[in-house]
């Protein structure tokens, strides 16, 4: 069952830009923007296009799906999956995203706990005794910050071309918007919450008077959920099946820290060797050039390095400097370039995450860099 597919039919005349399902998802997204909730769930998730848009939020850390259909959700949840890129460049958030196999209309304990809670386009797909059970599952069981209901709104109905009773033949009913402020006012009360009404697909010029094409109710609880609520008649019993988890890689495990780390040491340390080598040779050059009453007096130094560089390298304790055949760049150096500080966040926890990953000197003050094959 495609809803997009179907409402795209049923929209054909009265064009919506963009399409209608883009401006529920873009809600969302808005409302994720303004709140910054780290865990959403979304309530009959189908084919997982909301989720794959929010696991760009970079506030959110947990991202579940629920959906009656086990089948919709596989065909595209792969895209859920994490991609090359992020091992390669791990981001600094966590993030797991976790798809269910069940209906609303049952508790789970695994759907505890999240910030907010979509259900989009869901409660019209409810028979009576699911919708009877769902304000209790969702507003008292899983009492999530704030839910956001959508639904169609029948008063648009009219306006759509070969619409005869419902949107789409899996509807159980629709509301208008009588109906549906009267339902989530009630809900709203029953459970402490307030709601806002508001809506997605503006009616044309002159036919204001219907409403949006999609009615949506924004619920925020009123008061903090104590933990004596918050345990209260919480079943322990799994009743879902979960039919896709991912753990995204992040900087927050160690071991992608201590990888991103030592790339990004062994990244500084070759820009600072090759710039020392750089003018390490035009000094050699220069020196070979000069008249011999200044070759006596001749010191090679690090002067000629850019000018970030030079910044960075002002205090003498901190300079590179070139031993034979081997370059030395003390760890202080490195710790002092931005991202490698911003990585480590201490120079203990630098030493600690390149310890037996990178060459350093005996007494582990320097990175070491053999230069015999440099030119080779």
């Amino acid at each position: 069952m495609d809803k997009n597919f179907q409402e795209e039919q049923f929209t054909g005349i009265i064009k919506f830009t963009p399409p209608l399902y883009k401006q529920r998802y873009q809600f969302i997204k808005d409302l994720v923007g303004k709140y910054k909730p780290k865990k959403v769930a979304d309530l009959g998730c189908a084919d997982c296009t909301l989720l794959w848009m929010l696991k760009f939020c970079s506030c959110i850390e947990e991202l579940a799906g629920l959906d009656i259909c086990a089948s919709v959700m596989k065909e595209k949840m792969h895209r859920l999956s994490p991609l090359p890129g992020d091992y390669l460049q791990p981001n600094e958030r966590s993030l797991t995203v976790t798809l269910h196999h069940g209906s609303v209309a049952h508790k789970d304990p695994c759907l505890l706990g999240f910030d907010l809670v979509t259900c989009i386009e869901l409660i019209e797909h409810l028979e009576q005794s699911e919708l009877k059970k769902f304000p209790e599952v969702v507003f008292g069981f899983m009492a999530p910050s704030i839910v956001v209901i959508s639904t169609p709104n029948s008063e648009f109905n009219p306006l759509l071309p070969g619409v005869t009773l419902f949107r789409h033949p899996d509807h159980k009913f629709e509301w208008n918007r009588a109906q549906f402020q009267s339902w989530a006012l009630e809900t709203a009360r029953c459970y402490d919450y307030s709601v806002e009404f508001t809506g997605v697909g503006h009616p044309p010029t002159g036919m204001e008077n219907v409403g949006f094409c999609t009615q949506i109710g924004v619920f925020v609880r009123k008061y903090p959920q104590t933990s004596e609520s918050a345990q209260s008649e919480k079943p322990t019993e799994a009743v879902y099946k979960t039919v896709f988890r991912a753990v995204y890689p992040s900087l927050k495990d160690e071991k992608y820290l201590q990888n991103a780390v030592v790339s990004e040491v062994i990244f500084t340390a070759q820009i600072i060797k090759r710039s020392l080598l750089d003018c390490f040779m035009s000094e050699h050059e220069e020196y070979n050039d000069a008249p011999t009453e200044r070759k006596s007096r001749f010191q090679p130094s690090v002067k000629y390095f850019s000018e970030g560089l030079e910044k960075l390298l002002a205090q003498k304790s901190m300079e590179p400097f070139v031993n034979g055949s081997v370059v030395y760049i003390p760890l202080t150096t490195i710790f002092s370039f931005p991202k490698v500080n911003q990585l480590c966040g201490t120079f203990e926890k630098l030493c600690k995450l390149i310890a037996g990953k990178v060459t350093l000197s005996s007494d582990g003050s320097a990175v070491m860099f053999n230069t015999e094959h440099e030119n080779e």
